[in-house]
């Protein structure tokens, strides 16, 4: 089966370098959805259950840690063990491994029903993030949107691994975001190289008391926390501005801003930052719960990206092209690299301009190949930008010549020329009789091996025309007027 694996995202060795750290990282549920139908085999589930083994091996259990269930999904969806089960690794991995198959078809509305129940937490003004982790050969049919819905008013998260066909826009649509981190499609027999990445998507779902920066640009950043306050008249107070201790780049002043946020929000977006620049954002809950500490999180948004944004090519020929780009920017580009080779295999060559030039004449082309052209510009930070264009050259199309009309009878008239070579597909004669301007013109198509007709039913002023016929276009031809 052919794999598709949605992307993975890594995160700083120097935040976690070692697996051993992740253990007392976190605080939440994470409970089990796994196929347990007979669309799964023995060997797949055997699989799964190994793979959930080295998933959850690091984690420390118990109340205060992390807690982990299993719901099987079958005909009837079963609680296999609940959360408080087990608070012990060797516990909960000789569970795993006494998991037997159930079996039947996938009933997963029951299961999403079965998993609601099982994280349901009431009367607390503070919940701990909770996580369902879906493990599904393919999603069968079912009304799953009510069910997720009222999962995602829980604020529950839910991150999904397909190992059948799957159907990715459904589970794209119930998976929380992003996208890219919580929903993975893999071979089961290729499952186990999803294990870090996908440990590492839970654990910024419920790692304890954090405040940290998911996605940093030049002009903005997304910033995501926990805990999760809850709605009502609890909020956050949000504030952020330039960090003091790393000094400013550029001219530009820039003013602290604050905002208030719904206790129920995990993330907020910033805007309109400055590139290269160091910022520093806290967050305060506004609650009366005290062992709620203000957060704060300092980060550097990445510098601005000049290059070019569009490359263009003209006077096209069969041995030659010329190469435009644009915009050009010569206080933030050192110089510009412009590499063509022909495709599929051909030798890359490279030509290097200086920052104030923004087009190159590429001579000694093969005739009729297609080209891939790439420009990059090359900044004095050692930083790079690219931008690439296919083009193919023009066949040599030979010119016609001697193009001769003799008179051969009344109306009729004798034409013949000289042309020919490489890539000749044949030859388009077309004419008009002058005596009548409301006639249509008339036309026929010669083979190459030709170089004269016999036209007939002339007026006694005719246009003639010849015009050379190539593979990808018709080349210039030749005119006469024919007297008869």
């Amino acid at each position: 089966m052919e794999r598709l694996w949605i992307a993975l995202v890594l995160v700083s060795a120097c935040l976690w370098p070692t697996l051993a750290r992740t253990s007392d990282c976190c605080e939440g549920d994470i409970l089990l959805l796994l196929d347990s139908s007979g669309d799964v085999n023995s060997y797949q589930f055997t699989k799964l259950l190994h793979f959930l083994s080295e998933l959850l091996r690091p984690f420390l259990l118990g109340r205060g840690q992390v807690r982990v269930g299993l719901v099987q999904v079958g005909t009837n969806p079963r609680l296999e063990f609940g959360l408080d089960t087990y608070n012990t690794q060797n516990a909960l991995q000789e569970a795993l491994m006494r998991t037997q198959l159930l079996r039947g078809d996938v009933n997963i509305e029951d299961a999403l029903r079965l998993a609601q129940r099982t994280l349901r937490i009431d009367g607390q003004a503070e919940t701990p993030p909770r996580i369902i982790l879906w493990l599904t050969d393919g999603v069968g049919p079912g009304e799953v949107d009510e069910p997720m819905a009222s999962l995602r008013r829980q604020r529950i998260s839910i991150l999904a691994v397909s190992t059948g066909s799957g159907n990715y826009h459904m589970l794209r649509n119930v998976v929380t975001p992003p996208i890219d981190k919580h929903l993975y499609f893999v071979d089961v027999d290729d499952i186990n190289i999803i294990t870090e990445d996908l440990r590492e998507a839970i654990i910024q779902l419920i790692r304890a008391e954090r405040l940290q920066v998911s996605d940093v640009r030049s002009h903005r950043a997304v910033l995501q926390w926990r805990p999760v306050l809850g709605g009502g008249l609890m909020s956050y107070e949000f504030s952020y501005g330039p960090d003091p201790s790393n000094g400013m780049t550029g001219s530009v002043s820039i003013e602290s801003q604050s905002k208030l946020i719904p206790g129920d929000f995990s993330w907020t977006e910033l805007n309109n930052l400055q590139p290269d620049t160091s910022y520093t954002a806290r967050l305060i809950p506004q609650t009366n719960i005290h062992n709620i500490k203000t957060l704060n999180v300092t980060f550097r948004t990445l510098p601005e990206m000049f290059g070019p944004v569009t490359v263009m090519v003209s006077d096209l020929g069969p041995d030659r092209l010329r190469v435009t780009w644009q915009p050009v920017q010569p206080k933030q580009v050192q110089q510009y690299r412009v590499e063509y080779g022909a495709i599929p295999s051909g030798p890359v060559r490279t030509v290097t301009l200086p920052s104030n030039q923004s087009t190159a004449l590429l001579k000694r082309l093969q005739k009729h190949t297609e080209y891939l052209i790439t420009v990059t510009a090359l900044h004095s930070s050692g930083q790079q930008r690219a931008t690439s264009i296919k083009t193919c050259t023009q066949e040599v199309r030979p010119v016609l010549t001697d193009l001769q009309l003799t008179p051969a009878g009344r109306g009729s008239v004798h034409v013949d020329w000289r042309g020919g070579g490489v890539g000749l597909m044949g030859y388009w004669v077309s004419w008009k009789n002058d005596d009548w301007p409301s006639s249509a013109s008339s036309s026929l198509f010669l083979p190459p091996r030709s170089q004269s007709t016999l036209l007939s039913e002339l007026g006694r002023t005719s246009q003639v025309c010849v015009s050379p016929v190539y593979e990808t276009a018709r080349g210039e031809g030749l005119c006469c007027t024919a007297h008869t």
